[in-house]
C-alpha cells in the first residue's frame, strides 16, 4: 500500500488544544513588515516588546559576568527552582526596592517570565476555570487556551487609561479561578494607581471571605515585569504591600527581561504563597523551563552590584522616557493641527498608547478606509509606520487604538516618523 494511502486513510490527527491554538497576532503582523523591507521598504517598525541591542545593550557588568560564568564551566543543570544563591539575591532585591518580604524558598527562577505565567495557569486552574482579565492585554487568552481555562474579558476604557477598575471587574468574580493583572500594562504604558489597585485588592479578600475555606480561593496573578521602568512622577504599587492579607492569594510574575533590556538573555522569577511556588517548580522541571545556569549565576552576581544597577537604570530610563515623550508630543502637534489622532502620556514600561481615529476616510484615489484593518494598512503601506492594534490584544476589531513600542527606536527617527505620518494623514479626506 503506497504511502499516500495510508496518508490518506490515516490523516495525521493531533490534540483539539493543538488544532485550535491561535498563532501570535503580532508575529503575524511582523512577517508582513519585514518582508516589507526584505523588498527594500523603509519601515518605522515600533510593533516588537523586544530591544534593540545595538541601542539599548544589557548592562556591560552583567555582559561580563554571563561571559566569566561560562568560563568557570557554569554549564550543567541548574537547581529546578533556581540557583540558591539567584533566589536569595532576589528576595533581598525585592526587599530592598519594594519592602516586600519572602524568603529564597518563596521565589521560582525560570526562563524568562512565559514559563512562570503558564506554570501558574496550569498550577491554579482545572478545566473550564474561569480567568478574568482585561482587554487590552497580552496574551491572557492563549494562556487560557493552553490551559482548558475559560476566558473572561474585561472591557476597559481610554478614559482609565485602560486599566481596569474594581467596579468593571466585580461583576465576574464570583465564579472566577484566577484574576490577572498587569502593571505597567503591555500593551498601553500605563499603571495602577494606589487607589484602583488597593479597590481591586479589597474585591479578591471579600470575595475568599464568601467562599470560606473549603472552596478554592480567588487567586490574582500580578505581572510586574516592567515595575522598575517608571518615569517622571508615576509610582508601581503592588497588591501585598497595600493589603497585607494578599499575600496568601498572590502570585507574582517578575525578571530582568525588561528591567536590563535582556529579553534573550532569560532570567525570570515568579513569588507568592510557597505551597503554590512549589507545585509551579514541580510542573516546571519536568517542562525543562530553567534559565541556563550561567546566566542565572550572573544575574545574581550583578544585582548586588548596587551602584552599577542604579547607574544602568538612570541612563536605560532617561532614554526610554525621551524616546517615549519625543512620540507623544509629536502626536500633541498633530492633534492640535486637526488630525484625528490622540495619545496617552507616557507612564511606563516601553509603550506609547495612540489612537488613529480614521476610519471612514478617504484615500487620494476616493478609497474608504472602511475597517480598523484598513486604517492599520494604509498607515503602513504609506506612512511605512508599523504599530500594533489592540485587537491583537483581545480589544474589539473596531479599537482604534495602538501600542507603538519604543525599543527598538533609534531617537534620530522620530523627526522622519511625523514628517511622514503628517504627509499621509494631509492627503486623508472626510
Amino acid at each position: 500500500m503506497s504511502e499516500t494511502l495510508i496518508a490518506h486513510r490515516h490523516p495525521l490527527q493531533v490534540s483539539e488544544m493543538a488544532e485550535n491554538l491561535i498563532g501570535s497576532e503580532i508575529i503575524k503582523l511582523a512577517a508582513e513588515i519585514q518582508e516589507k523591507i526584505r523588498n527594500g521598504e523603509r519601515i518605522f517598525n515600533y510593533t516588537i516588546g523586544d530591544f534593540d541591542p545595538k541601542i539599548f545593550p544589557i548592562p556591560q557588568e552583567l555582559n561580563d559576568e554571563i561571559i566569566s560564568a561560562y568560563k568557570q564551566h557554569h554549564t550543567n543543570y541548574p537547581a529546578a527552582n533556581g540557583m540558591p544563591e539567584l533566589r536569595k539575591v532576589v528576595a533581598d532585591f525585592l526587599k530592598d526596592r519594594e519592602d516586600l518580604s519572602y524568603s529564597a524558598d518563596e521565589i521560582l527562577i525560570s526562563g524568562g517570565a512565559r514559563p512562570l505565567i503558564y506554570a501558574t495557569y496550569v498550577t491554579l486552574l482545572d478545566k473550564g476555570d474561569t480567568v478574568v482579565f482585561p482587554v487590552p492585554s497580552w496574551n491572557n487568552n492563549h494562556y487560557c487556551h493552553l490551559s482548558d481555562a475559560k476566558a473572561e474579558f474585561v472591557e476597559t476604557r481610554p478614559e482609565n487609561h485602560f486599566m481596569p477598575t474594581a467596579d468593571e471587574i466585580r461583576p465576574h468574580l464570583k465564579n472566577a479561578t484566577l484574576l490577572s493583572l498587569c502593571s505597567p500594562l503591555n500593551p498601553t504604558g500605563t499603571v495602577f494607581n494606589k487607589e484602583q489597585l488597593t479597590e481591586i485588592c479589597d474585591l479578591v479578600l471579600e470575595e475568599n471571605r464568601r467562599r470560606g475555606p473549603n472552596v478554592k480561593p480567588l487567586y490574582l496573578m500580578y505581572d510586574q515585569i516592567y515595575w522598575v521602568l517608571t518615569f517622571g512622577k508615576t509610582e508601581h504599587y503592588n497588591p501585598v504591600s497595600l493589603r497585607p492579607e494578599m499575600r496568601e492569594y498572590t502570585i507574582f510574575i517578575d525578571g530582568i527581561s525588561k528591567s536590563l533590556a535582556a529579553t534573550g538573555v532569560r532570567v525570570g522569577w515568579a513569588f507568592g504563597p510557597q505551597r503554590v511556588i512549589d507545585k509551579m517548580r514541580a510542573i516546571l522541571s519536568h517542562v525543562g523551563a530553567w534559565a541556563p545556569k550561567a546566566e542565572q549565576v550572573a544575574t545574581g552576581k550583578y544585582l548586588q552590584n548596587k551602584s552599577s544597577l542604579n547607574s544602568f537604570l538612570e541612563n536605560f530610563k532617561k532614554e526610554i522616557d525621551m524616546r517615549l515623550h519625543g512620540f507623544y508630543e509629536g502626536f500633541m502637534e498633530l492633534q492640535k493641527a486637526g488630525f484625528k489622532v490622540q495619545a496617552i502620556a507616557p507612564q511606563a514600561a516601553i509603550y506609547l498608547t495612540i489612537q488613529l481615529d480614521l476610519k471612514g476616510m478617504k484615500t487620494q484615489n476616493g478609497k474608504v478606509l472602511s475597517s480598523q484593518k484598513d486604517v492599520t494598512q494604509y498607515i503602513l503601506d504609506e506612512a511605512k509606520l508599523a504599530v500594533v492594534p489592540f485587537s491583537a490584544f483581545g480589544s474589539s476589531d473596531d479599537s482604534s487604538w495602538y501600542r507603538l513600542s519604543v525599543g527598538t527606536c533609534n531617537a534620530k527617527e522620530i523627526p522622519e516618523v511625523f514628517q511622514s505620518l503628517k504627509k499621509v494623514l494631509s492627503s486623508l479626506n472626510a
